[in-house]
C-alpha cells in the first residue's frame, strides 16, 4: 500500500514522502494515528499546501533544540546509590532516574528522549545522549557516585 506520510517516521521517510508500506502496518499503526493519508490526488494537494508551514514549524523546533542544547551541555548530573563491595550499584540508574534530575535542574526532558541502551549498574561517568530533535542530540554528563560520600 503506497502512503503520503504526514509526519518524519524513523526508518520508514520524511514527511511529505509517497513510500510503500506494508497494509496492515498502514490500517493498523499510520493511518490511525494520522501519520500517514492514503495516496489520491486530493491528498497529495492537501500535503503540498501544507508542507509551507510544516517546513517553518520544522525550522522552529530545530532553533528551540539548539538553544535547549548549549544550556544542557554544560549541565553535569550526579546521582548517588547505594553501593556493594564491589562498588555494584543496589538498583540500577535508568532513564527515569536521570530525567528527575534534570528535572529537579530545571529542565522538562521526557525520559524517552534519553538513549539509554540499559541502566546503569556501575560507578563512574557516563556520557548519555539526548534527543531533543531528530537532528539535534546532546551529550548529557551523568555522575554516578556512592550515597553518602
Amino acid at each position: 500500500m503506497e502512503v503520503i506520510l504526514r509526519e518524519h517516521v524513523d526508518n520508514l521517510g520524511r514527511r511529505g514522502e509517497v513510500v510503500k508500506v506494508a497494509d496492515g502496518y498502514a490500517r493498523n499503526y499510520l493511518l490511525p494515528r494520522k501519520l500517514a493519508l492514503l495516496v489520491t490526488d486530493g491528498n497529495k494537494q492537501q500535503i503540498e499546501r501544507e508542507r509551507a508551514k510544516f517546513e517553518a514549524r520544522e525550522q522552529e523546533e530545530k532553533k528551540i533544540a539548539d538553544a535547549m542544547a548549549a544550556r544542557l551541555a554544560e549541565v553535569e548530573i550526579q546521582i548517588a546509590r547505594k553501593v556493594g563491595e564491589t562498588e555494584a550499584l543496589y538498583g540500577s540508574v535508568t532513564s527515569g532516574d536521570i530525567s528527575d534530575a534534570l528535572t529537579a535542574k530545571g529542565f522538562e526532558i521526557d525520559r524517552r528522549k534519553l538513549q539509554l541502551a540499559e541502566p546503569i549498574k556501575k560507578l563512574g561517568d557516563y556520557q548519555i545522549p539526548l534527543r531533543l530533535h531528530r537532528e539535534v542530540t546532546v551529550p548529557i554528563s551523568v555522575k554516578v557516585v556512592a550515597e553518602g560520600k
